[in-house]
């Protein structure tokens, strides 16, 4: 079912998606070459209960842990785990939370240390082609619209779109219809109305688009063991421009903060 919130609902998600975007800002100020996402799992966990919320991603299907945490050839769904993150090694950071019975849900891909110029044009591009999926999540337009300017980007910059994961509505649910592709045509799919409130999230790669699943029934990489990365947020359709609930502003102040490089300074939401 395709539902339209009301005021009061859209107001209650944009407080759960804020409390996701500052636990995200959270651990932005400890991830460095050394840590481990197992410390990050246990410091969202502690910040999310702390403001009133629970976790949303953990126990969800039977997913252990508080966050996905997704290092360099992992594109979603990883396990945080005893293992060091490294100079030149990204992590993408997917948290959901449940507040007053709302979800909230936002990923952002950090660099560690340096990296490489192939991988900071990877998180830029996709970076870039999140704000043009959100350009066009207007009322009137198509789900196909949204994909359609999402893939273009990736592509047009030598990236490939991951097909088999997709974007989301999002409330009382995690996953609500509409399901919202990183790809397709224009004027095709589910037309979108004021109300609707959706996640988009591309997932692109650095090399081919295939991807695979781990043994652990979560973690899904791609398949030629390049870097993926992945950034969403939480929005609500409107008539002429869509309204943000997440954001990534707290996480660039820490980022800043910290004295480290944004290659997407140029690229602004």
């Amino acid at each position: 079912m395709l539902v339209v919130k009301n005021e009061e609902e859209i107001e209650k998600l944009r407080l759960s998606n804020l409390l996701v975007s500052k636990t995200l800002a959270e651990l932005a100020k400890h991830i460095e070459p050394g840590v481990t996402t197992l410390k990050l799992d246990r410091i969202a966990e502690e910040y999310i209960r702390d403001h009133g919320a629970q976790p949303g991603f953990k126990g969800y299907d039977g997913f252990p842990n508080t966050l996905c945490t997704s290092v360099n050839s992992e594109v979603v769904h990883g396990i945080p785990s005893e293992r060091n993150l490294e100079n030149g090694d990204v992590v993408s950071i997917d948290c959901g939370v449940i507040l007053d019975g709302y979800y909230g849900d936002t990923a952002y891909t950090f660099s560690v240390g340096q990296v490489n110029e192939e991988v900071r044009k990877l998180l830029k591009t996709t970076y870039e082609s999140l704000i043009k999926g959100i350009e066009n999540a207007v009322e009137g337009n198509r789900v196909g619209d949204i994909g359609n300017a999402v893939q273009t980007h990736s592509e047009n910059s030598g990236f490939s779109v991951v097909r088999e994961l997709v974007g989301h509505g999002i409330g009382r649910k995690l996953h609500e219809k509409p399901e919202v592709p990183n790809y397709g045509k224009r004027g095709r799919g589910v037309k979108l109305k004021s109300g609707f409130v959706i996640c988009i999230e591309p997932m692109i790669n650095l090399g081919r688009r295939n991807i695979t699943q781990d043994p652990d029934g979560w973690t899904i990489r791609t398949r030629d063991g390049k870097v993926s990365a992945h950034y969403e947020l939480a929005l609500v359709v409107q008539r002429e421009k869509a309204d943000i609930l997440s954001t990534f502003e707290y996480i660039e102040q820490v980022l800043k903060t910290k004295k480290e490089e944004l290659p997407w300074q140029n690229s602004r939401l």
